[in-house]
């Protein structure tokens, strides 16, 4: 599934700025009004207008009849049974949309499993207390160990009380991928101690990973986004089912 179907996204992360409102037909103006946000138009066949919006985290063809008075929404099949809408959605909405998560993934407060230059990397929030992510931890490994996947651990504290301090521990240890590779290791039988007091630098990391989440609208972890073979992002909430390994992970 793409990202848009699973992850409700807040208009600031979209890429693309809308059409003004000025330069579009009225019967599409509608549409914006009611809360359409067109990113782009495109040709369609007989005399039709083509314009890609993003609704409701859901990217959106609609279709301007010739006389400029009428909209179509949807997809527009032809005799083959091609999709004509595919292509433009992907390009105006999906593809930016995808881009601007991915950046704001990449600029978060991770912490490294894997090889730097490993040819596949997944970002997954991730709560020390979690069973699920030590789960997803360990299903993992074979990628991680042969050097085909390197996660990236955005720390949040949303499980229980000492959550925050554990990942504060974890952010702040002398070398953290280290500590998170000891603390996943021994499962149930960590030490891992909670921070009594998180440093003001630690406790900004800590702030900004837990305002992303709750702006990709995310209530659990651990939550994974990854790149799909075509390149478009997608997201797994929760320990995947092993039948899912190899589409999120790629081949062993």
């Amino acid at each position: 599934m793409r990202l848009n179907a699973l992850v409700p996204l807040t208009l600031a992360l979209l890429a693309a700025p809308p059409l003004q409102a000025e330069t579009l037909p009225k019967a599409i103006q509608q549409l914006q009004a009611k809360g359409a946000v067109i990113k782009g138009s495109f040709d369609a066949p007989n005399g039709l207008r083509g314009y890609a919006a993003e609704y409701q985290n859901n990217g959106l063809a609609l279709y301007l009849t010739a006389d400029g008075k009428h909209v179509l929404v949807g997809s527009l099949f032809d005799e083959q049974g091609q999709d004509l809408s595919a292509e433009p959605l992907e390009k105006l909405v999906y593809a930016p949309m995808s881009k601007a998560v991915w950046a704001k993934l990449d600029n978060s407060a991770f912490i490294s499993d894997g090889k730097a230059d490993a040819p596949r990397t997944l970002y997954v929030f991730s709560d020390p207390n979690c069973p699920y992510c030590n789960l997803f931890w360990q299903q993992a490994r074979p990628w991680v160990e042969s050097g085909k996947v390197q996660l990236r651990h955005i720390m949040v504290g949303i499980i229980r009380e000492d959550s925050p301090g554990k990942s504060a521990a974890l952010l702040a240890a002398k070398d953290p991928a280290k500590a998170l590779q000891q603390h996943e290791q021994a499962g149930k039988a960590s030490t891992l101690k909670a921070l009594d007091t998180i440093p003001a630098q630690v406790q900004q990391k800590l702030d900004s990973n837990m305002a992303l989440m709750e702006e990709l609208g995310l209530a659990a972890t651990p939550a994974i986004f990854y790149l799909d073979e075509q390149g478009r992002l997608q997201n797994q909430q929760g320990a995947p089912q092993p039948e899912m390994l190899g589409k999120i992970l790629g081949k062993r």
